[in-house]
């Protein structure tokens, strides 16, 4: 680093969280704004892919998120009449390769504990208005704040400042959104599986293990529930009984694990983006995470890019004391692998929440047959892995992070797979 910056970050997600810790680490002055006046996550779990994990090396958390998360070992998809149309194993691209699944709480408590550091978080300050000449922030009361030498917009896919930073090519929601809670894992029987159930492209339930939280030592396993985004008002909940009607017709193990899960109260809603700027930054402004690529949920990558960008953006700041070359180059680092990954996700989306039903019935056909061709089984595990670079590019991970997999992570308990053990169905 050539130079100490002054720095505001708006938004305290995972994004904002990250850039927060790294930028400081390095010596730069932060000062993030959350308008929530008690900052925390939202959501109820994900997977962090390699790629994820690899900024959590870095950053000295890996130990501790193994510590709470589950070891993720496969990805399976079926149909309600029991047909695979995804089936992933990440010991088939690199055998030392996993995933983590992780309650947002504990990578949010993760994050939040590591930034001692020069720590400066103004909590309950609505961010209303950028002015990315001068670097100054208005909050909603009126007061300004700045000028910064760098201002980070970090406030979500559903962001209400990324027009005032750079327009976007387009913005706009998806049709479809999600109910989402978490559940005790207790006997669950893949625990070290994401496994997905489908019906049509009409109805998809996923459940994914998320281990533990710092402050609740139970297993809980996030689950996800797909509906179109007008079945999310409060007007169109169907009743309780019709609704766990629905869950159990499709997927009778998970609605067995819900049982204790009152609903609705119990389930957060969720609604998705697609959001593509050409430029991610103006003048002393940049958007980052979400704000600057917000895309369907479908591939899983959003915290993974969160993590990320935030690093690359470290990078850039320590090659150029110049911060507009610093962002150039930042957007150029990170293009080649958001791009390909917002592709992928518009395609995919329709295959798994629409209402095109022949749509369905092609990757019904198709999907598992395709992925189960040695050239295209390696792609798309990189695909789901995080791991593609552009089209035919590779994400190049440490070598370091896979010793490190291999060497800090406990042992994968023997596992043997119900299905092919002649158990549940």
């Amino acid at each position: 680093m050539s130079r100490e910056l002054s720095i505001a970050i708006v938004g305290y997600g995972t994004a904002g969280q990250a850039a927060a810790l790294l930028l400081s680490r390095d010596g730069h002055r932060v000062e993030a704004f959350e308008r929530a006046p008690q900052p925390r996550p939202v959501g109820a779990g994900f997977l962090l892919q390699p790629t994820g994990l690899e900024v959590l090396w870095e950053l000295g958390l890996l130990e501790s998120a193994f510590a709470h998360g589950a070891r993720i070992l496969r990805l399976y998809g079926e149909t309600d009449a029991g047909r695979p149309v995804m089936d992933m194993r990440y010991a088939e691209l690199e055998p030392r390769l996993f995933g983590l699944g992780l309650q947002r709480g504990t990578l949010f408590s993760l994050l939040d504990r590591a930034w001692t550091s020069r720590r400066s978080l103004r909590a309950g300050c609505a961010i209303v208005s950028v002015d990315v000449r001068e670097g100054r922030l208005t909050d909603a009361d009126g007061h300004r704040h700045g000028p910064y030498d760098l201002v980070l917009v970090a406030d979500g896919s559903g962001s209400s400042l990324r027009g005032q930073v750079a327009p976007a090519r387009y913005d706009r929601p998806y049709p479809w959104g999600a109910q989402w809670c978490l559940v005790e894992t207790g006997a669950w029987p893949w625990p070290a599986e994401l496994r997905q159930r489908y019906r049509r492209a009409r109805c998809m339930a996923g459940m994914l293990p998320v281990g533990t939280h710092p402050d609740d030592p139970v297993p809980r396993t996030s689950f996800f529930w797909s509906v179109p985004a007008a079945a999310l008002e409060d007007a169109a909940w169907p009743g309780e009984s019709a609704w766990r009607a629905g869950l159990d017709a499709l997927w009778p193990e998970a609605g067995e694990r819900l049982a204790a899960t009152p609903v609705p109260q119990g389930l957060a809603r969720a609604r998705y983006r697609d959001a593509v700027h050409a430029r991610w930054y103006a003048g002393r402004a940049a958007l980052i995470g979400d704000a600057a690529h917000a895309m369907s949920p479908q591939l899983g990558q959003g915290v993974n890019m969160a993590l990320l960008d935030a690093r690359a953006l470290r990078d850039a700041l320590r090659a150029h004391a110049d911060v507009e070359r610093a962002l150039a180059q930042w957007q150029r680092a990170r293009l080649a692998h958001v791009r390909v990954y917002q592709r992928w996700s518009r395609w995919l989306t329709p295959l798994f929440q629409s209402d095109l039903d022949y749509a369905a019935r092609l990757r019904d056909r198709v999907f598992h047959p395709l992925t189960r061709v040695p050239g295209l089984r390696a792609q798309s595990l990189r695909v789901l892995t995080g791991t593609r670079l552009g089209w035919f590019g590779t994400f190049a991970l440490a070598p370091a992070l896979l010793d490190a997999l291999a060497a800090a992570a406990a042992p994968a308990p023997a596992y043997t797979d119900p299905v092919e053990a002649g158990g549940l169905p």
